[in-house]
């Protein structure tokens, strides 16, 4: 019951934050917090892997490009020319391909964001578990760097293949529409009703993992962490435990890259890159490893701050120093800090 009574706190703080803005005339500062929401998801899908199973991932920016890349190119490249195709036949009966004009008035057909969502994050789950059975044989830094390599081969693919644009990357990504009038679009017109779609995903997200760290499964994952061979003699498939684990955190960082796309209308190679990968480890560390709410709340503040240039060229200088003080002061993460306790303590003992 506390886990709702969490959820609804927060839908009535989304809320808040809303009417705050219209009421300060601030409503611009929507549009970062949209974004944080969607980089919110990918880090509570990584709270899960890292806080509760034990696994250190540093290539989960793989998998937001996986899917932010995929469903750009998917829904942006032009297959008007193959119309006549059997295969491209049988897409638009479906409805699954979408007719439009280019900006010079020549007739583009390019795949429905509904099928190209599904394509992206498909593939990122299918690239997890194909990934995740061999790699998470291993343990402690051999698991880090075997992720950082995952990472690395996303991220010179990227670069490097002219169907992702290369260094530019893809632009022109069209807006998603999820159901009739609820549109993922950078649409200054559709600023509010973006802000409530993102932090809807991720209510739905935290509810959804919010009951999987409460159900069985959650519990064997905190078996897992504390000792992976006592939760084995315990009886815990540890291997299947730990891989459902790591490609449903994939899947959160394939949806967040989708959506992310789309509501930006572009993408480009940063967003793989490795960076990126530690600036979400750090972040769900500073939050705390086996804290979704922790993880939740300093992804979105520090994302935010980021966003607005708050750090201007430092940006990742500042999250390498908070997490070396996190590491120091905090391991259990910032929002479970004792202070005063500590001080208490040491007053007694003098």
């Amino acid at each position: 019951m506390r886990q709702y009574f969490s959820l609804g706190f927060l839908l009535a703080l989304v809320v808040l934050v809303q009417l705050i803005t219209q009421w300060t005339d601030t409503a611009f500062y929507l549009t970062q917090l949209t974004m944080s929401a969607y980089y919110s998801l990918l880090i509570i899908g990584l709270c899960t892997i890292m806080g509760y199973a034990g696994q250190i991932s540093l290539g989960h920016a793989g998998f937001f490009a996986i899917g932010g890349y995929l469903s750009a190119g998917l829904t942006t490249h032009n297959l008007a020319p193959f119309a006549d195709n059997a295969f491209a036949s049988m897409l638009n009966k479906a409805g699954l391909l979408v007719a439009s004009q280019d900006l010079y008035g020549d007739p583009l057909l390019t795949l429905h964001p509904w099928a190209a969502c599904f394509i992206a994050v498909s593939t990122a789950l299918l690239i997890a578990l194909a990934l995740g059975g061999p790699v998470l044989k291993l343990k402690g830094h051999y698991l880090a760097m075997a992720t950082l390599g995952f990472g690395i081969i996303i991220y010179r693919i990227a670069m490097a293949t002219p169907y992702f644009g290369e260094a530019d990357g893809l632009s022109g990504v069209p807006s998603f529409t999820l159901l009739p009038g609820v549109t993922v679009s950078g649409d200054f017109g559709a600023r509010t009703s973006n802000y409530y779609i993102a932090w809807g995903a991720v209510l739905i997200g935290m509810l959804l993992l919010t009951n999987l760290v409460n159900s069985r499964m959650g519990r064997a994952l905190r078996a897992i962490h504390g000792s992976e061979e006592a939760a084995q003699a315990m009886g815990v498939d540890t291997a299947r435990a730990k891989l459902l684990t790591f490609v449903l955190s994939a899947g959160y960082a394939a949806l967040a890259g989708v959506l992310l796309t789309h509501y930006n209308g572009s993408i480009g190679p940063s967003e793989a890159g490795i960076m990126k990968s530690v600036r979400y480890v750090a972040i769900v560390a500073i939050g705390g490893m086996a804290h979704l709410w922790g993880a939740l709340i300093m992804g979105t503040l520090l994302n935010f701050m980021s966003l607005r240039g708050l750090f201007g060229s430092y940006d990742d200088a500042v999250f390498g120093c908070i997490l070396i003080v996190i590491m120091l002061f905090a391991p259990e993460g910032i929002l479970r800090l004792h202070l005063w306790q500590r001080f208490k303590k040491d007053k007694a003992k003098t």
